[in-house]
């Protein structure tokens, strides 16, 4: 099997670069040609692949070496790209930036190296004129396997500006293939934890994408850079079939270590063919949504419906009660501590997930599904079926996590190993009555969220395609809870 799909990588020197910007740009312009473009984005960000799929029309799909495993980049990102005349990968962090001390690995090079893809530049030239052809010659030579193609220069100041740049450049042996001006309306609004989300932005995202694209039409040369995405060589790794791997068979678990020991090798998926528990009726799994939960990779509602569940969304801001019929329970991250006072006063809902949980239905809660289902969070009452308070906190927590489940749950049994991603301002303090979820050994050892009947709630982000039997075994205990 093969993967051909044309491709580009979208990287920068470093954050700040306007990778969003020309990547979305990208996505938006090559779309509107009439092209089929199949949007990604490198780690653990959840809130660029909302842009992304506004600019193409298709869900945004994120590409992490770490929380998959290098061996399921090509697989995953031929599953999302299927069918598509075009792949636009944006980047993460500075081009050679990766998971602390591991090297390369999930950084932008690495998975431009798993996808044989040529990798597109994007340079702030704003306080540079000659320099930045050796700031280039530097990352186009740093790694000979990294095919560092050209050049798109950003917050270019002026025409003489940009000659002054080109001229460089030129030298440089390096291509240009566009160059943008300042232009503040295709920035996009942050706070503490990045860019606000599409969902809590509508029409101001849209008219933000449509600005990133106009600019792009302007500044690039689209052509070159849709042949050079033609120049990607075929790979050789068949597209991650969700079917396929949700019936796979877990390995046996491994026994709980001290969480002073080394690091857990990386997942890998294992395939065999579905299996559906004999007699049992398709459940309905309810996953949050809307503005306060923006949270959650793509893979995660595929492999529940594969599994045998009808998945619907609810919307914890304006729905008062959870969908009917609903045997479970997923709530993924997003920003609850902006939106506290309109959940709280939601009571209705809150008091549903409570009556759900108390009757044991499976219920899986990440980062600010965690929050929600504590007793308060920054003194607004939750929905109370964790005896914990939540607040916001002045430090930033963010990093990856290497992680083994100490207690049986309705997504593990003790013993399993899996990756997972920190990114929160908050704190939670646990009350009594719940076995910890995980064991944590990075950076420091600890134990870590909450497991309680049939809950499991934890900071951890997790990507289930890296373990596809957490999918498989959540929906089992929905039809059989």
């Amino acid at each position: 099997m093969v993967i051909s799909v044309p491709r580009l990588v979208i990287a920068a020197p470093s954050s700040g670069s306007g990778k969003t910007t020309v990547a979305t740009g990208l996505m938006a312009a090559f779309a509107s040609r009439g092209l089929a473009v199949s949007p990604h984005k490198v780690g653990p960000d959840y809130i660029d692949p909302g842009y992304h799929a506004l600019a193409t029309g298709r869900v945004g799909r994120n590409l992490d070496a770490y929380l998959c495993g290098a061996e399921l980049v090509a697989p995953l990102f031929g599953h999302g790209a299927r069918g598509c005349d075009l792949a636009v990968v944006e980047g993460v962090m500075g081009l050679y930036d990766g998971a602390a001390g591991e090297g390369e690995l999930a950084s932008t090079a690495h998975v431009a190296k798993l996808l044989r893809a040529p990798v597109v530049l994007v340079v702030d030239a704003s306080s540079q004129a000659r320099s930045v052809a050796a700031l280039v010659h530097g990352f186009a030579s740093w790694d000979p396997e990294v095919r560092v193609a050209g050049v798109i220069l950003n917050k270019v100041g002026s025409v003489r500006h940009e000659g002054m740049l080109r001229e460089a450049l030129d030298e440089s042996g390096v291509p240009v293939f566009g160059a943008l001006r300042r232009v503040s309306q295709v920035d996009t609004p942050s706070r503490h934890l990045g860019l606000v989300p599409v969902a809590e932005r509508a029409s101001e995202a849209v008219s933000a994408v449509a600005a990133m694209a106009s600019q792009v039409r302007e500044g690039c040369d689209l052509d070159a850079l849709l042949a050079l995405a033609r120049s990607a060589p075929a790979l050789s790794a068949a597209a991650w079939d969700v079917a396929e791997v949700v019936g796979s068979s877990p390995p046996p678990p491994l026994p709980v270590p001290e969480l002073g020991g080394s690091a857990p090798e990386p997942p890998v998926a294992r395939r065999a063919r579905p299996q559906t528990p004999d007699g049992l009726k398709p459940t309905i799994i309810a996953v949050a949504g809307g503005a306060a939960f923006t949270f959650s990779y793509a893979e995660h509602a595929e492999l529940l419906s594969a599994a045998g569940a009808e998945v619907v969304t609810f919307d914890p801001l304006r729905d008062e009660q959870l969908p009917e019929g609903v045997g479970g329970l997923v709530i993924g991250g997003g920003f609850p501590e902006v939106y506290a006072p309109e959940l709280s006063a939601n009571e209705p809902l809150r008091k549903a997930v409570a009556a759900l949980a108390e009757r044991g239905a499976p219920v899986a809660a990440e980062c600010a599904g965690l929050l929600y289902l504590s007793r308060e969070l920054d003194g607004q009452p939750m929905c109370g079926v964790i005896d914990a308070k939540a607040r916001m906190d002045e430090r930033l927590t963010l990093g990856y996590r290497d992680a083994v489940a100490v207690s049986d749950s309705v997504l593990a049994v003790a013993g399993t190993r899996m990756r997972g991603h920190e990114f929160h301002r908050t704190v939670v303090e646990p009350g009594a009555g719940a076995a910890p979820a995980w064991g944590v050994r990075t950076p420091r050892k600890r134990v870590e969220g909450f497991v309680q009947q049939g809950v499991h709630a934890s900071y951890l982000h997790t990507h289930w395609a890296s373990e596809p039997g957490v999918a498989r075994r959540f929906v089992e205990r929905c039809l059989t809870s």
